[in-house]
């Protein structure tokens, strides 16, 4: 079985801002920050998370999508679809950018939606990314802003193009035999779909492909970031890790065997250089109170999957670290 490298990282107090391993890598993983069906605007919780993402100070910040609030019938019109990517780059992109934080992004149902019907979407989803595109060490296949992969530190890093429920296509299935080739240590996925459920309600909105979750096996990635299900949850499978995205925009879902919804939060790597990843969540309202990884359930048990909480997994694949 491939080990993970993964170290979940429960903070006790607040956060401190600065990291405990020089050359330590960090990134902030964000989701899911669309409001209303059409809305150009975006709530306090957005503005107060990317205030506390800029103090953290990352090397990178992740969307894992649903940036704006498009998949609507009747359909949005081009300038009501430009007038909400105007409202998010207002609000996420251009704070971000004048603290000189690059922003990598992956496509959602609700922009960049590969459904028939929103053609429209998806081509001003790629135009928008296109004119902002990250300054980063790209690798592989290049078909940014959907499928890419880059280096950052000691890891690689891979968007999948997942906004649809099902398997992937074929191509990018072949993307994904090859892209790790000469990786570092560190290899990381990050999608909108979920590989298997985490919300209630949604446990058949997942790509649910086991081939997929072996293809992953065999290239040995450490870790699946995913969106979509708005409820944190930090998880684990047979050889990998896997952690779901807290919401930023509305719309918090309960967990899999619970009867409270998720709060909003965002989610902190910290890739040391030797590949191992501390891995901690922070929640609303100010974005600096760490969410409490022994209230979630030890483990989410559907007819697909059972997702066990990474610090549940046996002594020796991943250790719970209380700083």
């Amino acid at each position: 079985m491939i080990l993970p490298r993964l170290v979940l990282a429960v903070l006790l107090a607040g956060w401190g801002g600065a990291l405990t391993a020089q050359e330590a890598v960090r990134i902030v993983v964000v989701s899911d920050l669309n409001g209303s069906y059409g809305s150009t605007t975006y709530g306090s919780d957005v503005h107060r998370a990317i205030r506390a993402t800029i103090a953290l100070e990352p090397d990178l910040v992740l969307s894992t999508g649903d940036m704006v609030a498009g998949q609507r019938r009747p359909h949005l019109s081009e300038a009501e679809i430009r007038a909400m990517w105007r409202g998010f780059h207002n609000a996420v992109t251009d704070p971000l950018a004048a603290a000189g934080i690059p922003l990598a992004v992956t496509p959602g149902n609700h922009d960049g939606s590969a459904y028939p019907g929103f053609e429209l979407e998806r081509r001003i989803y790629r135009e928008e990314w296109l004119a902002r595109r990250p300054d980063l060490a790209f690798v592989g296949p290049d078909t940014y802003p959907f499928f890419y992969g880059f280096d950052i530190g000691p890891a690689r890093v891979v968007s999948l193009d997942a906004t649809r429920v099902g398997h992937l296509d074929p191509a990018q299935m072949d993307h994904l035999s090859s892209v790790f080739r000469g990786a570092g240590p560190t290899r990381i996925v990050f999608s909108h779909i979920p590989l298997w459920p985490f919300a209630i309600n949604r446990e058949t909105e997942i790509i649910g492909d086991p081939e997929l979750e072996s293809l992953l096996e065999r290239v040995e990635i450490d870790l699946h970031l995913s969106g979509h299900h708005h409820a944190f949850y930090p998880g684990f499978l047979d050889a990998f890790s896997v952690v779901s995205q807290a919401e930023l925009g509305g719309g918090a879902r309960r967990l899999i065997g619970t009867r409270t919804r998720a709060p909003s939060a965002i989610t902190v790597l910290d890739i040391m250089p030797d590949g191992a990843i501390r891995i901690s969540a922070f929640r609303a309202p100010d974005f600096t109170t760490p969410v409490d990884i022994d209230a979630l359930p030890p483990k989410l048990v559907t007819r697909d999957r059972v997702i066990r909480r990474l610090d549940r997994v046996p002594s020796g694949d991943v250790g719970l670290a209380r700083p």
